[in-house]
């Protein structure tokens, strides 16, 4: 599952310091991160929610998910400070790698109604972040073990100073942007 590593030392690195016309093979952006929260508002009322959910971000990144508690205490939402309230999980390396590409072949194309993701989802400085409504688009979970349907927030940081350098990077990559 290499494949997006050694495609980008070989093909995409070149592309890009050709097309931006880099004086150092350093200035070539690269994914750094990608960061998947989940936000589960119901782990006050139900304390197994954090439990489904951390297995749920477990069989789709391969990895572990850390619960993130409450920083405030918020009186309309009856949230106290230090209650957990989400879930989230950094990937970087090779399962950073790999789950892009299971994310941008496998799961995208199963989202109904399907033309593309967002391409004006940027931030400015290079890092894309979108929003998924259902985890059930990853082929790793099962219809009938989950307990509730649930969004995640993907956010995919870049060493790109730019937009369009960030967006020519996830191209490149097989990011499926909108026409």
């Amino acid at each position: 599952m290499a494949r997006l590593r050694e495609m980008y030392k070989a093909e995409f690195a070149p592309a890009l310091m050709k097309k931006f016309s880099y004086k150092c093979v350093m200035q070539i952006p690269k994914i750094d991160k990608v960061i998947i929260n989940v936000g589960c508002g119901e782990a006050r009322e139900n304390p197994k929610a954090i439990d489904a959910v951390i297995r749920d971000l477990g069989l789709i990144t391969g990895q572990k998910a850390v619960v993130c508690n409450a920083k405030k205490s918020v009186a309309n939402f009856k949230l106290r400070e230090g209650m957990p309230n989400g879930v989230k999980v950094t990937l970087r390396g090779e399962k950073m790698y790999e789950f892009l590409d299971r994310f941008f072949n496998l799961a995208l194309p199963r989202v109904r109604d399907f033309r593309g993701i967002n391409p004006n989802s940027f931030d400015g400085r290079g890092n894309y972040s979108m929003g998924i409504r259902e985890q059930l688009i990853f082929p790793e979970i099962e219809y009938d073990k989950i307990d509730k349907v649930r969004g995640m927030d993907i956010c995919i940081v870049t060493t790109a100073p730019t937009d369009e350098e960030a967006r020519e990077l996830l191209s490149l990559m097989g990011a499926p942007f909108a026409k």
